[in-house]
């Protein structure tokens, strides 16, 4: 994960951004409504990762009406959704999408699935897109905002 934040996002480690990412089991396995999940290649080196919470998109950053659309315990919210450059393009990311998903139905109290993605990631928001509907462009907005992305996945996917 932190080789995306260097490298696809140029931010480098953020600690209001990515705490999530130095410490991923208090963030995603401890709690029971979280997951994560990572994908290992046949030498034991992890190639992609995605993530699920039950915390909304907060405000500020985000516009308000994003985060009082999806407010936390009823949302599902997706992160971390990696794949190492040579393995994009193969379906992993749909995969683990799915799993995240299942696991989001299974849980049974979430009634949406949120995510954010940087645009200018190459294949981010073509991906995004082909899974579920924007409901936010910041770029639309005066100033461009943060230039962010918002989507929601429908729950049956």
């Amino acid at each position: 994960m932190l080789d995306t934040v260097y490298r696809d996002f140029g931010t480098g480690y953020v600690p209001r951004w990515h705490a999530d990412i130095i410490d991923p089991a208090a963030a995603y396995l401890a709690p029971a409504r979280h997951t994560l999940l990572v994908a290992v290649d046949a030498g034991g080196s992890v190639v992609a990762t995605a993530a699920l919470d039950s915390r909304g998109p907060a405000h500020p950053p985000n516009p308000v009406h994003v985060a009082e659309r999806f407010p936390s315990g009823g949302t599902a919210q997706v992160r971390r959704v990696y794949v190492r450059p040579e393995h994009r393009r193969r379906g992993l990311a749909r995969r683990l999408v799915d799993e995240l998903m299942a696991f989001a139905r299974a849980d049974g109290g979430y009634r949406a699935v949120y995510l954010h993605t940087d645009p200018t990631v190459p294949g981010a928001e073509g991906f995004w897109r082909s899974l579920g509907k924007v409901v936010h462009d910041e770029r639309e907005d005066a100033g461009g905002g943060q230039g962010i992305v918002h989507f929601e996945i429908p729950m049956g996917r």
